[in-house]
């Protein structure tokens, strides 16, 4: 198939998007992450042992500010990314995740991979996530051994500290995520 520029440019400023949206939640920058998304975008987020769903900007941007705190040490990679225009102003995408989690305040640690899937909306001009899902591949959760030291945790600094942090346990569902 052959793709016009504005296709090529649209493709671009998607996976750029999407980049943003990894470096935002690992990094704490709210400001830049509350731009990425449409005012009603959905999410369903589903690991080994938990389900995350959500409507609404509110309440996703709740969900991640709480869940990438001062506690926690995070690496998003997206990778592979398949972007595919649905329409001019629409378009879906496949990501293939890889990603480290550690709660130090909890003692555990998350390694694994997933595949997203998305919907993007352009809305003024811009590129934006409507509909954001996931579904694991690999998740393997341990306790922190005793001996790790973390040298550098940004989110330290900007991340929610625990006498801010809210209650989102109304987001998230416990169990088998696959379900």
């Amino acid at each position: 198939m052959a793709y016009t520029l504005q296709q090529l440019s649209d493709i671009e400023d998607i996976k750029l998007l999407k980049h943003r949206y990894f470096r935002g939640m690992d990094t704490a920058e709210w400001a830049l992450v509350d731009t990425l998304f449409t005012d009603d975008v959905t999410v369903d987020y589903r690991g080994g042992g938990y389900r995350v769903q959500s409507s609404g900007k509110a309440d996703l941007m709740l969900f991640l500010k709480n869940s990438f705190h001062s506690d926690a040490v995070a690496m998003h990679h997206g990778n592979m990314p398949e972007i595919t225009l649905t329409g001019d102003d629409e378009a879906e995408g496949i990501w293939y995740l890889y990603d480290i989690f550690v709660d130090k305040a909890r003692g555990s640690q998350t390694v694994g991979s997933a595949i997203y899937r998305d919907r993007y909306r352009r809305e003024g001009g811009q590129w934006k996530i409507a509909h954001s899902e996931y579904g694991r591949i690999i998740e393997l959760v341990s306790t922190l051994p005793a001996d790790t030291h973390v040298t550098v945790q940004w989110l330290a600094t900007r991340g929610l500290k625990p006498e801010e942090r809210q209650d989102i346990t109304h987001l998230i569902s416990f169990g088998d995520g696959h379900g």
